[in-house]
């Protein structure tokens, strides 16, 4: 099992979430939980939180969790599972670049 985790600040949660599920499916997996639900924030109606969670599946089972919580002024939070017997190593790193290809200017400094 390996797991990835990032912070991003000024996304919207919601390009993530479309942009992790677009460069899986990309890798050959299989999408099966899709689901994406918005809070608002307590004293602030005009603020949300916004929640992700998607998994993917290769021939052989589940492989890949995704979990996304984050609003569009913040951070936002990126947790990535997988499992490396049904999810090579190399295809996880394409995937990996695909992501900070598009989103690394959101990472949030450490």
């Amino acid at each position: 099992m390996m797991q990835i985790r990032k912070t991003y600040t000024d996304i919207n949660p919601e390009l993530l979430y479309a942009e992790i599920r677009d460069f899986a499916l990309k890798q050959g997996l299989t999408l099966g939980e899709n689901k994406q639900e918005t809070y608002t924030i307590p004293d602030e109606s005009a603020m949300f939180i916004s929640r992700g969670n998607l998994s993917f599946s290769s021939r052989d089972g589940e492989c890949l969790r995704v979990h996304i919580v984050g609003s569009k002024r913040g951070e936002t939070k990126l947790m990535i599972d997988t499992d490396d017997k049904l999810f090579p190593g190399e295809k996880l790193q394409a995937l990996q670049e695909d992501l900070d290809f598009v989103v690394s200017s959101y990472e949030a400094e450490e």
